[in-house]
């Protein structure tokens, strides 16, 4: 007890007394010494002990399409932690293909009777798909919140990353570097994402004069899966024609096309740059290290637990898309074009 109490005290900043007045549930701590205390339990892998785990303000779900694509599990992983602040505790539904779908999920959530569903990339993203899945939520009074892909017709709260923006500054990089020939490789673009990138690309191209009007810059872009392979297949076909740098729809789209370049006998950077889109954890290790869009995911998930609370208080969350800026940072997948 004497080592767990100063292992929990060191990792807490404070002394072992106070660690040991949290743990016995004495008076006079501060609430955030006390969440200090907490969270080096959980960090040190000390299980709480009872009469300080509290009672669950409610369940809340959270449904996201996949976790193969590592952007999926930073997002739930933030959700759920400022779900746990809040007293909440989530119920993680992840889909892949052949499992269970969204609408399953939905109907085991409210049969669980949840306080409120966040929903990440979900069939909202869709323009195909119909929208009275989220009606019905609304009309039976569960509030819902709906992460990366707006859909007017829906009475909810959006949040979104900017995706124009995330276009615009990539190609910008990219023209600054000396390149007039880039290309896009995309998911499909029946998915709000994939559209607003499209739509900023082809725009970006011709402010840019690299490509004379949007018919001609809409040439250079190649709609495929949001997978590794997608992207390898995508960019091989950008770079056969010429193209020497390539945008991406997400990090894992990046890393198979600087996959395509190797397969080619080219160099990246040296011979053609790369640009991806998440900056999930680890690309920062790949080789070369990925210049990428960086999505807010930490302030993003903070956005959407604010917004489902307010809903679950019985006040009315914003319903105007909240877009949050995204940031380029640049490594070493980028360079000048080779003359």
């Amino acid at each position: 007890m004497r080592t767990r109490l100063s292992d929990l005290a060191e990792q807490a900043g404070v002394s072992t007394a106070t660690v040991s007045r949290v743990l016995n549930g004495k008076p006079g701590v501060a609430s955030s010494t006390r969440q200090a205390v907490l969270a080096a339990l959980d960090v040190l892998g000390y299980e709480r002990p009872s009469t300080l785990r509290g009672r669950s303000a409610g369940l809340v779900g959270l449904v996201v399409p996949e976790l193969t694509n590592p952007v999926f599990p930073a997002f739930a992983q933030a959700v759920e932690s400022v779900l746990a602040q809040r007293g909440y505790t989530p119920l993680l539904c992840t889909q892949a293909p052949g499992g269970t779908t969204e609408d399953e999920y939905v109907s085991t959530l409210v049969d669980h009777s949840v306080a409120g569903i966040i929903f990440i990339s979900g069939l909202h993203a869709d323009t195909r798909a119909k929208h009275g899945r989220y009606e019905l939520l609304r009309s039976q009074g569960v509030p819902i919140v709906l992460v990366n892909g707006h859909a007017p017709g829906i009475d909810a709260p959006f949040v979104s990353p900017d995706d124009a923006e995330a276009v615009d500054v990539s190609v910008q990089h990219l023209v600054t570097l000396g390149h007039t020939r880039i290309g896009l490789a995309v998911g499909p673009e029946r998915y709000v994402p994939a559209r607003r990138k499209v739509e900023a690309f082809t725009a970006a191209l011709v402010r840019h004069g690299v490509a004379p009007d949007l018919a001609a810059a809409q040439r250079h872009v190649i709609s495929t899966l949001y997978t590794l392979e997608g992207g390898q297949v995508a960019a091989g076909e950008l770079f056969d024609s010429g193209h020497t740098a390539v945008v991406c729809g997400s990090d894992i789209m990046a890393l198979g096309a600087v996959r395509a370049a190797r397969a080619r006998g080219l160099s990246v950077p040296g011979d053609v740059s790369v640009v991806g889109y998440d900056d999930a954890p680890l690309i920062a290790f790949t080789e070369p290290p990925l210049t990428t869009v960086r999505q807010p995911v930490e302030a993003m998930a903070h956005a959407a637990v604010s917004a489902l609370l307010t809903e679950i208080s019985g006040d009315r969350a914003p319903r105007t898309e909240l877009l949050f800026s995204p940031e380029l940072v640049v490594r070493g997948s980028t360079g000048p074009v080779r003359r």
